[in-house]
């Protein structure tokens, strides 16, 4: 089966908690307490559900970067993580550029980010295709540790609105 045809995934989380601190520059919030149980809890589910990254796309923010830190302490596990400033400054088409460039021929790719991004990414890409229950899951809200997972047919760099299917929406806590 050629690369092309075989079915796609693609992760979209939000980071988990993070701090807030009053003068302290928002790219060098870190999670707080709860923050990285729940990634911890997020790593966890992954690998429940056997989703497992060839390529994991995060953010330069320290608080995305604990956050993936943190799934691999809770199960979850990649061979490959890229660091990209354009999943922390960039929005929804920046991002998806980014994955468009990064992906190559993997068949999974995870990236950690931010909101409103995430959330604005997740609803252009599948147009409200897929499970009923993930799109009511993902209306309730993005919140932080959130994972939504996307179903996807053909090349990376072919990523567009309305391509993929949400198979299932989920938010970690522990």
């Amino acid at each position: 089966m050629s690369t092309a045809a075989r079915e796609k995934t693609l992760v979209l989380m939000r980071h988990s908690k993070a701090e807030q601190v009053l003068g302290k520059p928002d790219h060098d919030r870190e999670l707080t307490d709860r923050g990285r149980r729940d990634a911890k809890a997020a790593g966890a589910w992954l690998r429940t559900e056997g989703l497992v990254p060839d390529l994991v796309i995060c953010s330069t923010s320290v608080r995305t970067r604990q956050t993936w830190d943190e799934a691999c302490r809770g199960g979850a596990h990649t061979e490959f993580v890229e660091y990209r400033r354009t999943i922390y400054v960039g929005g929804p088409e920046q991002t998806l550029e980014t994955v468009r460039e990064d992906a190559g021929d993997t068949a999974t790719v995870l990236v950690v980010g931010h909101n409103p991004t995430t959330a604005h990414l997740t609803s252009i890409l599948t147009e409200g295709d897929g499970s009923r229950e993930a799109h009511d899951a993902l209306a309730a809200g993005f919140a932080t540790s959130g994972l939504a997972v996307l179903r996807y047919q053909g090349e990376w760099a072919d990523l567009e609105a309305g391509s993929c299917s949400l198979a299932r929406f989920h938010v970690s806590r522990a």
